[in-house]
């Protein structure tokens, strides 16, 4: 009788608990925009990543507006999807969001890092990722082009989770910032009192307003951009490795990329439409699929 109350109690806790988090989060401007759900933002790793980024900014001062998931296009048609971008009076804030765990090591210069996650007995698993500092200037790149304001001051952050430890991190310019969350809002405020302010409320109004449509582009979009992605990771993958990682074995399968679980998915169209591969449970943040051996 005792177990039967307490676990009643426990679940009607847990609900209060849940229903007074999900009133909070709809008031904040990230739920405004993209109207993700609290669940899905709870049991999405990406999308996860990116609320704390800006929750962890929330107590700056000065003016300021937010923009996620913003879709930039490209001259070739497609477009580049950026995280979290902040406009405040200091400048414009691009912030690349790695909500990862484990050990991470990479320079500015290569194309890929390496996330070192344990397995238990002293072993450890490698997992490569492609450069996030490359991957911020493209971000840069073609927000400036779409912007065409050569007055405009920008910055560029690699925001990783406060779960991981950045390890042997080598920058060669000061043109980007890598910081755990935790870190993030002291090396803002530092860049914030060392540039002082830039733009105006007016500017910073104009620049939402003409952004702000980038964030509520419409799926068919979304599902392009996540295609060409998918497409340019295999091309880049299928290319021989010079060096070749060797992956301990595992109970369940992992990911390669992101050290997360592939889970068994089935091909809805294609030449192996309705056979099963393996596809990363972190979709679509990460587009790693793996051929299943077809059974007799």
């Amino acid at each position: 009788m005792w177990m039967y109350l307490f676990t009643l109690f426990l679940i009607i806790a847990l609900f209060v608990i849940y229903a007074f988090q999900n009133k909070r989060y709809k008031k904040t401007e990230y739920y405004e925009q993209t109207k993700n759900s609290y669940i899905s933002v709870l049991f999405d790793k990406g999308r996860l990543g990116e609320f704390y980024t800006y929750q962890y900014l929330k107590p700056l001062d000065g003016y300021r507006r937010y923009l996620f998931n913003l879709y930039i296009p490209k001259e070739n048609g497609e477009t580049t999807e950026l995280d979290v971008v902040l406009l405040h009076e200091s400048g414009i804030y691009v912030f690349e969001s790695k909500n990862y765990s484990g050990w991470i090591f990479g320079t500015e210069s290569q194309k890929y890092w390496t996330q070192t996650l344990p397995v238990g007995k002293g072993r450890s698993q490698k997992n490569k990722f492609f450069n996030p500092i490359l991957q911020n200037k493209g971000h840069l790149k073609w927000l400036k082009a779409f912007l065409a304001d050569q007055t405009l001051p920008f910055y560029s952050y690699i925001v990783f989770s406060d779960r991981c430890t950045l390890k042997n991190i080598k920058t060669t310019s000061e043109e980007h910032c890598v910081v755990n969350r935790y870190h993030l809002l002291a090396a803002v405020r530092h860049n914030i009192a060392k540039t002082g302010g830039q733009l105006s409320r007016e500017k910073i109004d104009s620049l939402f307003e003409i952004l702000y449509p980038l964030t509520q582009i419409d799926e068919a979009v979304k599902m392009a951009h996540i295609k060409n992605i998918q497409q340019k990771t295999r091309d880049d993958f299928s290319k021989p490795a010079p060096v070749a990682v060797v992956m301990p074995k595992t109970e369940e399968p992992v990911c390669p990329r992101c050290g997360e679980k592939l889970v068994i998915r089935i091909a809805k169209k294609g030449e192996r439409q309705g056979k099963q591969f393996w596809g990363c449970s972190n979709f679509p943040k990460c587009m790693y699929t793996e051929e299943m051996a077809d059974t007799p």
